[in-house]
This record gives structure tokens, sequence and C-alpha cells, in this order.
């Protein structure tokens, strides 16, 4: 039989240690301390599901308040010892929705990566996830990287090489003693692509409490301007690539291609074995297929699947309002 045991944050990180697989940041009690800086979001707590005694999957929690109600969410959790089947997933999802019931009644649902399309999850309320993503290989060295591209990838990239002036390097210290002409350039970004920013202060916060060893900004400058950056997270030989931003001037798409393969070179100088550029698009979430052709050329071999977030409802009457409340607005608009 399941069941679900509540650890502390010592016992959790004995356990990870323990377990022998990579673990996400997002599952690291560092990514829960950087979350409880953004308004609304708290650490809730720590756990691992056992069966029969024996542990399956570790997973840990943060609470989201919002629009007057709670939800946990385990980004990229749980951590499974081994890819679960259909039903050892569903066995494992009762048992952390009786856990939580009986632990926090308050919580409405559970937004979790769920490998397999359950009858007792749901398809997110808000956000957009994904189940593809793309990694690029990051082992042989600089060279090995640029041949395992695609051709297209390959040629933008030398391209690059040959023709953008730009200076690139590790600018984290430089980002962590000050933000504001990065957070610039992400304005510039979101003004450009029609999105909002977070709040300069959550990106301050993700370079402090991470730090050096689970966060990196790579920068591209033309003089003291820069012009593209991204911000990388690393846990273990995994790095994400987790932000990016660029200004809108004609150099931007050459800047562009020429950080990646500079920020796969010093990820791999560094010891990191693969780097997952965070999602494209698929038949699961066409809204980002937009992203497939750019992120695609860097990995030849790369495309992989992962668990999707799903919403695992943990108080089903309100769980249903609010799904209701969201097709009402839709049908508004």
């Amino acid at each position: 039989m399941m069941q679900v045991k509540k650890l502390s944050r010592e016992a959790y990180e004995e356990k990870l240690a323990a377990l022998g697989v990579a673990i996400p940041v997002e599952q690291l009690p560092v990514w829960l301390e950087f979350e409880s800086t953004i308004p609304g979001r708290s650490p809730w707590g720590y756990a691992v599901i056992e069966d029969e005694g024996i542990t399956i999957a570790a997973i840990c929690f943060a609470q989201y308040e919002t629009h007057g109600y709670r939800y946990l969410r385990a980004h990229h959790g749980p951590i499974w010892v081994e890819e679960p089947t259909a039903e050892t997933e569903t066995a494992a999802l009762e048992a952390l929705r009786a856990f939580v019931h009986a632990e926090d009644r308050r919580q409405v649902f559970c937004r979790l990566a769920v490998k397999h399309d359950l009858p007792a999850t749901r398809r997110c309320l808000s956000t957009l996830p994904y189940d593809t993503t793309v990694i690029i290989d990051l082992t042989g060295g600089d060279d090995e990287i640029l041949a395992r591209m695609k051709p297209r990838g390959r040629r933008d990239v030398r391209k690059a090489l040959r023709e953008c002036t730009l200076t690139f390097s590790d600018e984290t210290d430089r980002a962590q003693k000050s933000f504001d002409e990065y957070y610039e350039v992400m304005v510039e970004t979101g003004k450009r692509d029609g999105f909002s920013p977070a709040p300069i202060e959550d990106y301050r916060s993700m370079l402090r409490i991470l730090g050096p060893e689970h966060c990196r900004l790579f920068a591209g400058r033309d003089g003291d301007q820069v012009i593209t950056w991204t911000i990388a997270t690393i846990s273990g030989t995994r790095a994400t690539r987790y932000y990016g931003a660029s200004r809108s001037c004609d150099a931007r798409f050459l800047a562009t291609d020429r950080l990646i393969y500079f920020e796969c070179c010093e990820l791999s100088r560094m010891g990191c074995t693969e780097y997952d550029q965070m999602g494209i698009g698929s038949e699961f979430a066409p809204e980002t297929l937009n992203l497939n052709t750019f992120k695609t050329k860097f990995a030849k071999d790369g495309v992989r699947m992962i668990a999707p977030d799903r919403d695992l409802p943990v108080r089903g009457g309100f769980y249903g309002a609010l799904v209701r409340l969201k097709a009402l607005r839709s049908r508004l608009r």
C-alpha cells in the first residue's frame, strides 16, 4: 500500500542524496527559499512516497495564494526513483491527495508533473504547461557541441562567430551587485514580444538566493551596453535556460545564437552535461510551436518528452467551481 510521509528539510536533503537520480533545481530546498520571496508564495513541505515501505519518489511543495484560494505546486516533482507506470502514478497521486487533504484542508488542488493523462488529473487552470523540451548534449567539448547541432544550427552559430562583434562573458557577480541594466533589456523584450516581465526583485532574489552554484547569468555586450543575456539554473550536471532577453536591434539574432553557444561551452566547462532549453511546442502545447525551429536547431537529437504539469484536485467541489468560473469568463470576453 502506498503512503506519503512528511519530512523535515534535513531529512528530505538526505533522501535526495540517497536517491541516485537527477534532481530538478525546483525540487531543491533552496528553490523554496527563493519562491518564499515572491508575494503570495511560501514553503509548504517535504515528503516521500513509499510503496510497501520502499521509497519510490520524493517531492517538495510551495504554497500559492491567489484570488482568495490556495493551492500547492511542485515544479518538476515528484522525483521518481524509476519511471512510473500509469498504475503506479495513479496510486501515488491518490496517496498524495489524501495526504494533502489530511494535512491542510485549505488546499484546493496540487499542481505537479504527471506523465500519464489520468482520470484523477485535469489540465492546468492557468499557466501553459509543456510535455516536450530540447536537451543539448554538453559532453566532449566545444567542437563536439557544435558538431551535434542541426546543419542550420551549425551554420547560424558559425556565422555568429564570424560576424558578431559583441563580447560575451559570465556576468553573474556583476548582476548580483545590480540587476538594473539587465532588467531594462527584459522590459524591452517584453514590449516587443507581448509579455509582462516578473518584477525586478524576483530576478535579484533568484540570483542572490540560488547563488552561483545554482544560478548563472551570461551576457553579450557592445562596449558597455548589454545587448542580450540569459539566466541559467544548475542542479547537478543539468543546466536549464530559464530566462533570456535581448534588445530590439538587428544584431540580436546573431548575438543570441552566439550567446547560446557560449553558454553551452561555459556550462560544459563547469561540469554540466545537459542543457535544457525549457520547453517547445507539441500537440499538447500548440501555443508554443513557434519556438520549435529556433530551439531544435541547437541539438540534432535533442527532443525529449517530459511529464507536463497537471492539476490534481483536492477539494473537488471548489476546483469544479473554479473551472466553471474560468469558462464563464472566456465566454464573456
